[in-house]
């Protein structure tokens, strides 16, 4: 799969740009790739779907937030959560969701640049479902590797009686008396600059051109009904605490036939019993004793993915880094693995025995315990290392 674009480049905006600008953007870009105006042009409806995504997101402060933060991985634009991405957006989805954003020119400009209007099928159609909002913890591996998930919301669907519709069957759909199927009301007004038209909702229909004479029994009309859903989630690697992943039309189902709400994916991270995050590197505390770090030795330390050895040089002091190249988290945006840093501590017993003590005494004036110490007191270390081992 081709790697996506930029959002703000898809619209030709600036990151700072503000909602109005946004949405004058998408109307630009839009107008020049209706597929009215370009017939039978796969390319150019490719790109007109992928203006809709890049506004569904910008257009909304949540997601716009999200995306600045983590990029398409943020939105789902990375793992196959959004319905727009690669093309997957259908046209009707556009058209309702988005549609409404040219009544401010007095009409919709393809009403009247690509004639004949939106068909019914395009038409708003019932109410959005509102957003879905779960918690998914995840351990380091998990988030090293990405994870599969199969989660079971609960949440509302869309009827399977009347297919989330609401009504009890075909015939019970009438054309609405006040739009008369159109799904708008149009007034037009004189004003000293001349005639202005305007065009609002139906309040009757509320924009759907229809009304239902006669209910569903099983949802009463609503379109949906209240249960549990399956949802197999895929998990890109890198993920962090408060990161959120979005499933575009995952969320409750809508009344009446409309547009299904979104599932946002919370990430939690699980703690790990030995690994400490720092962005994409993680930290280990290791503890040796000083007789150990003043000779040297080698220790099994663990990792995200299981063990590894490393050689503590002789005279290693405490607060030494030792730095495993790769062994940390992935970046999400695929710029490449963090490290593992290795923090050293020298261990100094609480209580020593007599014998000990005297040692410790003799050690107390040595010159290990100076800026340069001398090479003869190798072997009265290697004493002491079983001791303090």
């Amino acid at each position: 799969m081709a790697a996506k674009r930029d959002y703000y480049e898809v619209l030709g905006v600036g990151k700072t740009a503000t909602a109005d600008e946004i949405k004058k953007a998408y109307r630009k870009v839009a107008m020049q790739f209706h597929p009215d105006r370009n017939p039978n042009d796969k390319a150019a409806e490719d790109k007109f779907k992928e203006a809709a995504e890049a506004y569904e997101v910008l257009s909304d402060n949540d997601k716009k937030k999200r995306y600045d933060q983590f990029g398409h991985a943020g939105v789902g634009g990375n793992g196959g959560y959004s319905n727009a991405g690669g093309g997957g957006m259908r046209m009707e989805d556009i058209f309702s969701n988005f549609g409404d954003i040219f009544n401010d020119m007095g009409g919709s400009p393809f009403e009247t640049f690509f004639g004949g209007g939106r068909t019914s099928r395009e038409r708003s159609r019932g109410v959005r479902g509102g957003n879905l909002r779960i918690k998914v913890p995840l351990n380091l591996q998990e988030i090293a590797k990405g994870a599969h998930k199969t989660l079971k919301v609960k949440k509302y669907v869309a009827c399977q009686t009347c297919s989330g519709s609401g009504a009890k069957d075909k015939s019970s759909f009438n054309s609405c008396s006040t739009c008369k199927g159109s799904g708008v009301i149009r007034r037009v007004q004189n004003t000293i600059l001349g005639q202005m038209a305007t065009t609002s909702t139906c309040p009757t229909c509320n924009g759907e051109g229809q009304v239902i004479t006669a209910k569903c029994t099983t949802c009463h009309g609503e379109g949906r009904m209240y249960s549990e859903e399956t949802i197999n989630v895929d998990i890109p690697a890198g993920v962090a605490e408060g990161m959120q992943l979005s499933m575009s039309g995952k969320g409750n189902a809508g009344e009446r036939g409309g547009m299904p709400g979104d599932l946002i994916i919370a990430i939690e991270e699980e703690e790990h019993g030995e690994l400490k995050r720092d962005g994409n590197n993680v930290a280990y505390e290791l503890y040796v004793s000083f007789p150990d770090a003043a000779l040297g030795t080698s220790v099994e330390v663990p990792t995200i993915d299981g063990k590894a050895r490393i050689k503590i040089k002789p005279g290693t002091q405490a607060g030494e880094i030792f730095r495993l190249k790769g062994k940390g988290l992935p970046n999400v945006n695929a710029y490449g693995n963090g490290d593992q840093l290795i923090h050293v501590n020298v261990w100094v017993p609480k209580e020593v025995s007599a014998d000990e003590r005297n040692h410790l005494e003799k050690m107390r004036d040595s010159h290990n315990f100076k800026p340069n110490p001398g090479k003869n007191e190798k072997n009265f270390f290697e004493k002491m290392r079983d001791y303090f081992s």
